[in-house]
């Protein structure tokens, strides 16, 4: 499946659902959300690739208002649990309110980071995120934590921002201001390397795919941004260049 993913982090004024439905979600899914659940805030679907299971324990790693959290709830069923982590007392206040108002009975929002979270040892059977992790400035600590809590045979399925190169000078100076989440993506070969640092097996990208970054100049404000950053066509192009989506699979074994 190919897609241009032209939405992350908040970054744009795009219609929400169909910039979900570009990076992989369902119109059933989609329907079968909460209203107010659906923030924009992805660069994939983790649930899609996940193989969730009736009666299975999920761990969403920054979870927001409840997005995936609320698709995969729907995946594990009532013998299911899925647990949302998030550091943010306003999301978390927002997706309690969202799982109250839709009478989820089988997720939980819990307060926590990623580098540190508030789960056991050996309870979780699979952990997902969506373009969170390239937040993170310890990567290596939030796999660690994510093999800690996963039971052996549990499996790591994230999507997330990667760079294919270094980022230029130029745009590296500036990027945080424009686009945070982009900012803080590591380079391919080095997040993945993390993930086998913490001890996942047969690890693999599942699907990349182009992140659209030239779309933030498509509005009047975020030109605006663009050029008091002193950020060109050109320098876009380039961004664009070094940025992918990924979805990656691991194993604890």
């Amino acid at each position: 499946m190919a897609v241009d993913v032209d939405s992350c982090c908040g970054s744009a004024p795009v219609d929400y659902k169909e910039s979900a439905k570009r990076i992989g979600y369902t119109d059933a899914e989609l329907a079968a959300l909460p209203e107010g659940a659906n923030l924009g805030l992805g660069c994939g679907n983790p649930t899609a690739f996940a193989s969730l299971k009736e009666g299975e324990t999920v761990l969403d790693l920054g979870s927001g208002a409840g997005f995936d959290v609320f698709i995969a709830a729907a995946k594990v069923g009532k013998t299911g649990k899925v647990i949302g982590v998030d550091m943010t007392p306003e999301m978390l206040e927002l997706a309690r309110k969202n799982a109250t108002k839709s009478k989820y009975k089988n997720v939980e929002f819990r307060m926590g980071e990623i580098e540190n979270l508030p789960v056991a040892d050996n309870t979780i059977d699979c952990i997902i995120s969506n373009c969170v992790i390239n937040l993170s400035p310890n990567k290596n600590r939030v796999f660690s934590e994510a093999f800690r809590v996963l039971r052996p045979g549990g499996r790591l399925m994230v999507s997330d921002l990667v760079l294919l190169k270094p980022l230029p000078s130029k745009i590296l100076k500036s990027v945080k201001a424009y686009v945070g989440c982009v900012a803080g993506a590591q380079l391919k070969e080095d997040y993945l390397k993390a993930i086998k640092g913490a001890g996942f097996k047969d690890v693999k990208v599942l699907e990349e795919t182009k992140y659209g970054v030239k779309f933030l100049g498509d509005d009047e404000a975020t030109r605006k941004r663009a050029e008091s950053l002193h950020i060109t066509e050109k320098d876009l192009d380039e961004l664009g260049d070094s940025v992918s989506s990924i979805r990656v699979w691991g194993i604890k074994a």
